[in-house]
C-alpha cells in the first residue's frame, strides 16, 4: 500500500506551536518507574537490560547459585530510571517474576533501613499490572493453583471476583476458607504461617488493604486483626527494625517458590545523612544488599533472586575501597565478576530514534502525517548535536525542548492578540488524558495561583464557601523535601482578613489504598510541613473506600483539622491548561511573563477550582464520594453447600474463549490441519454418568485429595454424581482431537496470525515497513487501532463489524465491554481483556477488513 501523503504543513506547524512535547520530561521521577513511561529506545543501553535478563535466566536454571547481583553505573540524567522502567515493563505481564523497586530517598532514617525496606517491598508488591492485578494477588493465585494441583488453574481476576462471597459461604457453615487453603499450601517451616494467611487475604476486595498494611509492619486495630485471624502486628513484641529484615526474608523465600525476584535499589547516592554507625546511604544500602545476598534461600526449588543496584561511578569506587572488608563489596556485583555495567551516552542512532519515537506519538494523537518522522528536526542536525556534545539522555531531551520550533511566522503586534492566537490553536487539543497526570495538574494549578499573587480576592464559591479579602503572598515548594517525597505538590502562603494561612495542595489520583494512605499521612502532618490547612485535589469519581485507613485520615483532615477535598474536573481545569500551555510556549509567540500574567489574571480570578482551594472549607464530607465496600452485607445465604461445591465456585471455569468473527458472514478464521470431517458431541447429547462410588474413587484424578474432605460421607450409595464439568469438556475436546488427527496430513505453513503466542512476550511489530516498539500484546492492539483510525478516518466505523459469536469487541458504549480502551480520536472503544492469541487474531481481522495484505504486518517477540 502506498505511503500516506503528509498533512498540510500549516497544520503540523500549528500543532508544534501549540505544545512542546519535550518540555518537563527530562527529569524522570521515581514514581514513573511504575507507569507506562515515555517512548523507549530499546537499542539504547540494551547491553545493560539484556544482562539483567541473562542473569534472570541463569538463576532460574542454576541448581546451586540462586542469588546473584549486578551494578549499573551512570551520571545524573544518563537514563538510569528510564532503563529500570524498561526492565519492569518487560516483566509486567509475566506471572513468574516479581519486581521490587527501592527508591532510597524514601529511606528517611538510615537507622531504620530494614523497616523502610520492608515497607518498600510491600508497596512494590501492591502495584498493579495492566489488568489491575497486584503482584500480591498474582502470588496468592500461584500459591492456590500450585496447592490444588488437579484443579484447573485460575486467573487472578477470577479469584478476586469470587473470593469474598466464597469466604462468606464458608463462614456461614462455621468454616474458614483461608485456613482451608492454607493447609493445602506446602509452607516451608521457616515461614510464618500468618504471612501466608495475609498473602491469601490480598485476594479479598474488603480486606486486602488491611493485609498489606500488616505485611508492611503497621499495627492493625484489634477488630481488624481478629477479622483476618492474625496478630495485630507482624513484629510481635520484637523491635520492628531488628525483625523487619527477617520478615522480608520470609516474604522473599515464600515468593521464591513461585516466582523469580528482581530487587532494584535506585538513587543510593542522594543525601548527606549518616546512620548512628557513621555510615552514609550508599554504605547502608551495601550492608543491606550483603544481608539479602547471604540469607535469601538458595534451595534448588527457588526461582532465583537478582539484586540490582544503580549508582554513580564515584559511588561505586568509594564503596569498593571503603567496604572491602567483610565481603560487602564482593556481594554487590557477582554476576559480572565485580565489574559494573556502565551506561552509555547517546549516539547518533539513539538520538534519532529517541526523537522519532516521541514525535510518532505526538503526530499520531493529532492524526497528522509529518513530511519526515523527525520533523521539525532533521537527521543531520541531530547527528551533529550528538557528535559535538556527547549528551546524556536528560541533556538531549532538554535540547529538543529548546529547539522544538518551526520557522518564525508573522505575529500580531498586540500581545493580547498573540495570546488569543495561541489559545485558538490550543482549543483543538484534547486534554482528557492530561487530567490523569497528577504532576501535570499540579503544575497547572501552581501556575494559576502564581498569577494571582498580590490580588485581593473576595466572593462565594460554587459550593457556598466564602472568601474574604484573600491575598496570596507566595507559592512555594514544600519542605522538608526528604519527608514530603513529592506528595504535597506546593504550598500557598497568604492572608485572609490579615490572618496568615499556609495551604498545602496535594493532587492525589492514585487508586491503591497504600498509595492514598502515603499521601494522606503527609497532608495531615501540619507541624512537619508548616501548614495551617491541607487540601486534597482529587476527582470525585475516584472514590475512597470507607474501610480504608485513608478514609479515617480524610475524616481527620476535614472534620478535625479544617482541611478539604476539592473535586477535580476537566471543565474547571480546561482554560487553566490552555493558559498554562501558552505560558510554556511564550517564547514562540514573543510574549513576556508580565504580558502572560496580565492577560491570565483576569481570566482566572473567578476560576471555580482555584477559588474552592482558597476558600475556607465547610467541614463536611460528601458521602457520594465514599465507596461503601462490604461484600458481606446482603450476601445470599446458601444452605447445605459442601466444600467441593464451594471450591468449584471459587475455581469455576472462566467464560469460554469467544471466536472473533465477521458479523456479515460469521465465518471462523482458522486453518484446518486436514480434511477429516469434524465429529463433535452435540449439546443435547447426554454424558454418561458415574455412580457416587465410581466418582469418589476417581476423584483424585480431578481434584486434589485435600479438597475432598469428608466428601464420601455426604453421598449415599444410590446417589449418582455427574461427571465434573471440567472433565466433560475435556472429553469432548479429546474426542474431537482424536477424530481430526491424521499423521499423514501436511501441516500448513506457520504465519504470524496462526502461531501460538502463549507465554511469549512481544517486543515490537512492523506495519507497512515501519517498526513500532510495544511491550504488551494490549499495546499491539491499541496501536494498530490508532494507526487504522489515522489512515482510514472516513470509513473507520467499519471496525464495528468485527465481533465475536457472543461478545462485542468494538463499541461506541464503553459499558458493552469488560475492559474498554478508547481509540484515540474516535468515539469507539476496543475490548482489551483478551489473550495474546485472541489479540493477534483480532489484529489480523482488522487489517484485512481495511484491505491490507496479510504480509504487511510482522510481529517480533522475545522468547
Amino acid at each position: 500500500m502506498a505511503k500516506p501523503s503528509s498533512s498540510p504543513l500549516e497544520q503540523i506547524n500549528s500543532a508544534i506551536k501549540s505544545q512542546n512535547i519535550f518540555k518537563n520530561i527530562g527529569v524522570f521521577r521515581s514514581d514513573n518507574v511504575w507507569g507506562r513511561g515515555y517512548p523507549d529506545v530499546a537499542s539504547f543501553n540494551a547491553h545493560a537490560s539484556d544482562t539483567v535478563f541473562q542473569a534472570l535466566e541463569q538463576v532460574r536454571q542454576d541448581q546451586t547459585h540462586k542469588v546473584t547481583s549486578l551494578v549499573f553505573t551512570a551520571t545524573q540524567g544518563q537514563g538510569k530510571t528510564h532503563l529500570i522502567n524498561r526492565i519492569r515493563r518487560r516483566l509486567i505481564n509475566e506471572d513468574n517474576t516479581v519486581f521490587i523497586y527501592a527508591h532510597v530517598l524514601n529511606f528517611t532514617d538510615l537507622n531504620q533501613v530494614n523497616f523502610h525496606f520492608q515497607q518498600t517491598v510491600v508497596d512494590s508488591l501492591s502495584r498493579s499490572n495492566a489488568e489491575d492485578v497486584t503482584q500480591w494477588q498474582t502470588l496468592a493465585t500461584s500459591m492456590i493453583n500450585n496447592a490444588l494441583v488437579n484443579v484447573k488453574p485460575r486467573l487472578p481476576k477470577t479469584l478476586i471476583n469470587k473470593f469474598d462471597k466464597t469466604y462468606k459461604d464458608y463462614q456461614q457453615q462455621g468454616k474458614d476458607l483461608i485456613d482451608n487453603l492454607r493447609t493445602k499450601i506446602k509452607i516451608p517451616t521457616n515461614i510464618n504461617p500468618y504471612i501466608v494467611r495475609a498473602v491469601l487475604w490480598t485476594l479479598s476486595a474488603r480486606f486486602s488493604s488491611y493485609a498489606e498494611k500488616w505485611l508492611a509492619g503497621e499495627v492493625l486495630e484489634a477488630s481488624h486483626a481478629k477479622d483476618l485471624g492474625i496478630p495485630p502486628s507482624i513484629h510481635s513484641n520484637e523491635n520492628q527494625e531488628s525483625s523487619a529484615l527477617n520478615v522480608v526474608q520470609q516474604i522473599f523465600n515464600l515468593i521464591g517458590h513461585y516466582s523469580s525476584i528482581i530487587i532494584c535499589f535506585d538513587e543510593i547516592d542522594t543525601g548527606e545523612n549518616y546512620s548512628n554507625d557513621g555510615l552514609r546511604a550508599p554504605q547502608v544500602v551495601a550492608v543491606l544488599v550483603k544481608s539479602l545476598y547471604d540469607t535469601l534461600e538458595q534451595s534448588r526449588l527457588s526461582k532465583g533472586v537478582i539484586i540490582l543496584t544503580v549508582m554513580m561511578p564515584d559511588t561505586y569506587r568509594d564503596l569498593f575501597s571503603s567496604m572491602a572488608d567483610g565481603g560487602i563489596s564482593d556481594r554487590l556485583c557477582t554476576f559480572t565478576q565485580k565489574k559494573p555495567i556502565e551506561l552509555n551516552f547517546l549516539n547518533a542512532k539513539s538520538m534519532i530514534e529517541l526523537v522519532r519515537l516521541h514525535l510518532t506519538d505526538f503526530y499520531s494523537k493529532r492524526e497528522l502525517v509529518p513530511p519526515e518522522p523527525t520533523y521539525p528536526f532533521n537527521t543531520e542536525q541531530l547527528k551533529k548535536y550528538v557528535k559535538v556534545n556527547r549528551p546524556t539522555m536528560r541533556e538531549a531531551i532538554n535540547w529538543c525542548a529548546e529547539n522544538f520550533k518551526v520557522e518564525n511566522e508573522v505575529l500580531p503586534e498586540n500581545p493580547s492578540e498573540r495570546i488569543e492566537l495561541a489559545l485558538s490553536r490550543e482549543s483543538e487539543s484534547d486534554f482528557s488524558e492530561l487530567i490523569e497526570d497528577s504532576a501535570f495538574v499540579a503544575h497547572v494549578l501552581r501556575f494559576g495561583f502564581t498569577v494571582l499573587i498580590g490580588e485581593c480576592i473576595s466572593g462565594t464559591t460554587a459550593t457556598g464557601d466564602r472568601l474574604n479579602n484573600v491575598i496570596i503572598q507566595d507559592v512555594v515548594d514544600v519542605l522538608p523535601k526528604s519527608k514530603n517525597n513529592d506528595w504535597i505538590n506546593f504550598k500557598i502562603i497568604g492572608t485572609e482578613r490579615e490572618q496568615v494561612f499556609k495551604i498545602g495542595v496535594m493532587v492525589l489520583q492514585q487508586t491503591h489504598g497504600l498509595s492514598i494512605v502515603a499521601g494522606m499521612n503527609r497532608i495531615i502532618d501540619y507541624q512537619t510541613f508548616d501548614l495551617t490547612r491541607g487540601c486534597l485535589v482529587r476527582p470525585k469519581d475516584k472514590k475512597i473506600k470507607r474501610h480504608w485507613d485513608s478514609y479515617k485520615l480524610l475524616t481527620k483532615l476535614i472534620k478535625k483539622q479544617g482541611g478539604e477535598w476539592v473535586y477535580l474536573n476537566l471543565q474547571d481545569l480546561n482554560l487553566l491548561i490552555k493558559l498554562y500551555t501558552v505560558n510554556e510556549q511564550k517564547d514562540a509567540y514573543c510574549l513576556t511573563d508580565e504580558q502572560i500574567r496580565d492577560y491570565t489574571k483576569q481570566r482566572v480570578l473567578k476560576n471555580a477550582l482555584l477559588l474552592e482551594i482558597l476558600s475556607r472549607p465547610s467541614g463536611g464530607i460528601d458521602e457520594s464520594s465514599i465507596e461503601v465496600d462490604d461484600p458481606f452485607e446482603d450476601s445470599s445465604t446458601l444452605s447445605e453447600i459442601d466444600e467441593i461445591e464451594q471450591l468449584e465456585n471459587l475455581f469455576g471455569d472462566d467464560e469460554e474463549n469467544d471466536e472473533i468473527v465477521d458479523v456479515e458472514n460469521h465465518t471462523d478464521n482458522f486453518v484446518k490441519e486436514d480434511n477429516t470431517p469434524e465429529v463433535q458431541i452435540e449439546e443435547h447429547e447426554q454424558i454418561p454418568q458415574k455412580t457416587a462410588v465410581q466418582s469418589v474413587e476417581s476423584a483424585t484424578t480431578i481434584v486434589d485429595s485435600g479438597v475432598l474432605i469428608d466428601m464420601a460421607d455426604t453421598l449415599s450409595t444410590n446417589v449418582e454424581l455427574p461427571l465434573p464439568k471440567d472433565v466433560a469438556k475435556k472429553s469432548r475436546r479429546s474426542k474431537v482431537a482424536k477424530l481430526q488427527s491424521n499423521p499423514s496430513a501436511t501441516p500448513s505453513p506457520e504465519t504470524w496470525f496462526t502461531r501460538d503466542y502463549r507465554g511469549i512476550n512481544i517486543t515490537s511489530f512492523t506495519f507497512n515497513n515501519i517498526e513500532y516498539e510495544v511491550t504488551t500484546w494490549r499495546e499491539l492492539l491499541i496501536t494498530i487501532c490508532t494507526l487504522i483510525k489515522l489512515h482510514h478516518n472516513k470509513d473507520f466505523a467499519k471496525i464495528l463489524e468485527i465481533r465475536g459469536r457472543k461478545n462485542s469487541y468494538f463499541s461506541k458504549n464503553a459499558a458493552d465491554l469488560k475492559t474498554p480502551e478508547k481509540i484515540y480520536g474516535s468515539g469507539i472503544y476496543v475490548e482489551t481483556y483478551l489473550s495474546a492469541n485472541q489479540i493477534v487474531k483480532m489484529v489480523h481481522r482488522i487489517i484485512t477488513t481495511f484491505s491490507y495484505a496479510e504480509d504487511s504486518l510482522e510481529i517480533q517477540t522475545h522468547e
